[in-house]
């Protein structure tokens, strides 16, 4: 799904749809605070995870409360909803959505009311057996005499299908009912969840999505980035163990393993997800930033005058590249801070004036400039080509682009909304072909040894999928055919170098 906002991207075009950011969640478990204004600041860190829509759920013991809608954290909270929302125990939910459409009815957290009492229930990640599950809820519905999965659900998310798996236990509490079925579950999941009284997380074995534990005085917390921890004022306990259930309660907090560990993290956390002042796996994402530039400086150095970066993205990789090259570092680009959801698209007309609601050259800083530009990814690469082409109508004399990750040429299964395969632009032209197609005077990527050693985390205990199209988790049927055609198509057009390039990738060396 395609998202109407600008907010925390660069995209330059309105249908040039950058990767997606994954959902962040929150909960906090806190008698005696305002744990709604806590939830709603933790989702204010957590905003660059998701801007379709936001939700809160708490809970005063005896009941949960959900207020949710479209919209940024800012715009479907105010004042007198927070208010509202009485109790001890919360969760809340940001949500750029991956499966299910852009609507209310699947905004997070969902709702359930089960044998014991409430549940809600709040998810990052995606699912990759979600027909399996759907079977087994008819299953467990069926011995119960439950109305089934789809009767009254207008939801059409995976973590409608989780909420209805961990409500379809009668004859047991949420703890043992997600010990129960959690092993069953297959794909990326970082899950926050809560009945009347207790507040729940988990990670799925792999720990794909990441999920963090912090402490209050007076409670517990836990979040998708130990800087929404920072926000309200908690201290970091340490990661959520994947294939882990954690359940904090009266009696205090309870740990237990559901799977054996088996880490893949997700690897385009360092490079464009997650914020630069969280911490992953004990690594800084600001740290790895910009030792990515460094490398990428020495693995692919260039004589320029300056180095600038595609902000905000890119910031980090620039300062790294300026440092480790000597080329001065300068703020070429100017960003609009403010440009978030619109529905109003400009006409062709429009279009050809040159409109940039995003991103405009500084001249002055530009003109008669050999560049060095920073960005995190090329995906499509129109962005990149109108970003080119923008330079150069500035005055640049030259521009080289460095991409502070390897081509992106597989699509992301777990969470990430990339362009399917066909339209990755990497999928089909050699780095030269792309170089050309964007118009710069050269282009040039950070190898992926070298970004995963930025990391500090072991190459087999990282996700690299969209990169090297290793999988980690066995993927739906539907996914894998997919992959199996575009495969055999790349292997017949590859015996001709004549046909090398796919038809997508080839309109990209024709357009203007």
């Amino acid at each position: 799904m395609s998202r109407g906002d600008g907010l925390l991207t660069h995209d330059l075009l309105s249908d040039d749809k950058g990767p997606q950011d994954a959902c962040g969640v929150f909960g906090v478990w806190a008698p005696g605070e305002e744990v709604s204004k806590l939830t709603y600041f933790g989702l204010y860190a957590l905003q660059h995870r998701g801007q379709e829509s936001a939700g809160i759920a708490v809970s005063d013991g005896s009941r949960i409360v959900v207020y949710k809608d479209m919209g940024l954290v800012s715009q479907v909270f105010n004042e007198g909803a927070l208010e509202s929302l009485q109790g001890y125990v919360a969760i809340g939910h940001t949500r750029y959505s991956t499966t299910g459409a852009s609507v209310w009815e699947n905004a997070q957290p969902t709702f359930r009311t089960t044998a014991t009492g409430h549940l809600a229930l709040g998810h990052n990640g995606n699912l990759t057996n979600t027909a399996e599950l759907r079977n087994r809820i008819s299953e467990l519905q069926s011995n119960s005499g439950e109305l089934p999965l789809s009767s009254g659900v207008n939801a059409t998310t995976d973590t409608e299908i989780l909420s209805a798996l961990l409500a379809a236990h009668p004859d047991l509490s949420l703890e043992a009912a997600a010990m129960a079925e959690l092993p069953s579950v297959k794909g990326a999941y970082s899950l926050v969840f809560m009945d009347d009284t207790t507040l729940y997380a988990a990670r799925d074995p792999q720990g794909i999505r990441p999920l963090v534990l912090g402490r209050l005085e007076a409670g517990w917390v836990v979040a998708s980035e130990s800087a929404a921890l920072d926000i309200v004022g908690a201290s970091v306990v340490r990661e959520i163990e994947p294939g882990e259930l954690i359940v904090i309660d009266s009696e205090g907090l309870r740990a237990h393993r559901f799977a054996p560990a088996a880490p893949k993290g997700c690897l385009f956390e360092y490079v464009y997800l997650a914020r630069p002042d969280t911490t992953i796996a004990g690594r800084n994402v600001h740290s790895a930033r910009v030792d990515i530039g460094r490398k990428l400086a020495v693995e692919h150095p260039v004589d320029a005058d300056l180095v600038i970066p595609v902000p905000e993205s890119g910031r980090y990789a620039a300062i790294g590249y300026a440092q480790e090259s000597g080329i001065p570092f300068a703020e070429g680009l100017v960003k609009n801070s403010y440009v978030g959801r619109t529905f109003i698209q400009p006409s062709q007309t429009i279009r050809q004036l040159g409109i940039r609601l995003k991103l405009n050259p500084l001249k002055e800083v530009i003109a008669g400039q050999r560049l060095v530009v920073v960005d995190d990814s090329i995906v499509r690469g129109n962005t990149q080509r109108a970003l080119v082409r923008m330079l150069r109508e500035a005055g640049a004399k030259e521009v080289h682009v460095r991409i502070s990750s390897p081509p992106v040429k597989w699509p992301c299964f777990y969470g990430i909304d990339f362009a399917s395969r066909a339209e990755l632009i990497a999928n089909g032209l050699t780095v030269d072909e792309i170089c050309a197609s964007i118009g710069a005077d050269s282009l040039a990527y950070v190898e992926l040894d070298a970004l995963i050693e930025t990391t500090h985390v072991p190459k087999d205990e990282l996700c690299r999928a969209c990169f090297d199209g290793v999988y980690p988790v066995e993927l739906a049927e539907e996914h894998k055919v997919n992959l199996q055609v575009l495969d055999g198509i790349e292997r017949r057009v590859n015996k001709d170098d004549t046909l090398r390039i796919d038809p997508v990738a080839s309109d990209a060396l024709n357009r203007p």
